[in-house]
């Protein structure tokens, strides 16, 4: 799979998330390949972005305890991780949707690829690039999940289950994401 590939994800249903499936990749091997590295990137950014750039980025920004909170924050990304693809199978399974463990982790690892790779806007010493970078994230992650339960499940458009699937792990995931961005605030 190239990067090429990778880009077609959030929107293509079945082409590249099937190829995507057809590598056959552990649950281990995602979490130590994909997660952990690109667990990384936020905490590591923001341990920068704090300690750079401090109260000019944001009022109190540099103020804070930067090494706690980038550890605990990259602990609970790991957390979430192993908790939403739980999530997706139950989810999936309550709505009679079949799936598989193993492609319920794979789009647990790949959906919140866009909010990892958002955080290299931190190298930027503003806050609207920031900011958009962070919804750009946010709006390819759900087309990420909407276009990765598509295919897993080998539904159509417009399928009513899947929607209504699909609004479930997204509001799951949001949360969480919202419930890690408040820890990083909180401390």
């Amino acid at each position: 799979m190239n990067i090429t590939q990778l880009a077609r994800l959030p929107f293509s249903g079945n082409g590249a998330w099937s190829e995507l499936r057809r590598l056959n990749l552990s649950i281990p091997f995602l979490a130590w390949v994909v997660v952990v590295p690109m667990s990384f990137l936020p905490p590591v950014l923001l341990y920068y972005a704090g300690t750079q750039y401090g109260d000019s980025f944001i009022q109190g920004f540099g103020g804070k305890e930067w090494r706690f909170i980038t550890t605990i924050l990259f602990l609970a990304e790991l957390l979430t991780f192993f908790v939403m693809g739980w999530l997706i199978h139950a989810v999936l399974d309550s709505h009679k949707l079949e799936v598989s463990y193993q492609d319920s982790y794979l789009l647990a690892a790949m959906a919140p690829l866009p909010l990892w790779l958002s955080s290299l806007a931190l190298l930027v010493p503003a806050l609207a690039v920031s900011v958009v970078a962070v919804f750009a994230g946010l709006f390819l992650s759900c087309a990420l999940v909407y276009q990765g339960l598509r295919s897993i499940c080998e539904r159509k458009d417009n399928d009513i289950e899947m929607m209504s699937a699909t609004y479930t792990i997204m509001a799951a995931s949001l949360l969480a994401w919202g419930v890690l961005m408040a820890m990083v605030w909180a401390f």
